[in-house]
């Protein structure tokens, strides 16, 4: 199960803190974190099948993490790859509202996740299992394969 703790805008030095694991799917080929040579403003760890990643960064202040959310009953047979939807934000430069607002129009064709984005001004959460597009306020978080802060 994967795991993300994260406080936002609590600590007055650091805007978001953050802990996080990734523990699945251990057969499935990954580069470890490192600033990518395709994509340079980008530092994340790669999935080397679908090309995305789970967890990153960028040079322009965008930040994005996503986990599976667990539903075996509903499992697409060959859904598009999670992990694009991080790097996808991270390439991109669209304010993550609007990002957000084109991904749930088009969320049902993917397995379950929860993806939070955000830059220096916001950040987000958002699964296509859950109530649509939030944007979270300050406080500490817990998110892992089900619905935010979910005990």
């Amino acid at each position: 199960m994967c795991l993300i703790i994260f406080s936002y805008d609590v600590h007055p030095d650091f805007k978001l803190a953050l802990a996080a694991n990734r523990d699945e799917f251990y057969d499935r080929p990954t580069a470890p974190i490192d600033v990518w040579k395709d994509q340079p403003d980008i530092l994340a760890g790669r999935d080397l099948l679908g090309g995305g990643t789970w967890l990153g960064v960028s040079r322009n202040g965008r930040f994005a993490a996503i986990t599976n959310y667990r539903d075996p009953a509903s499992v697409r047979p060959d859904p598009p790859t999670r992990g694009r939807l991080v790097s996808d934000f991270l390439e991109g430069k669209e304010p993550p509202s609007r990002y957000l607002e084109r991904l749930d129009a088009i969320g049902h064709r993917y397995n379950g996740f929860n993806l939070v984005i955000g830059n220096a001004e916001t950040l987000f959460y958002y699964s296509n299992r859950g109530n649509g597009i939030q944007e979270l306020p300050s406080g500490v978080y817990g998110l892992s394969n089900h619905l935010l802060d979910t005990p």
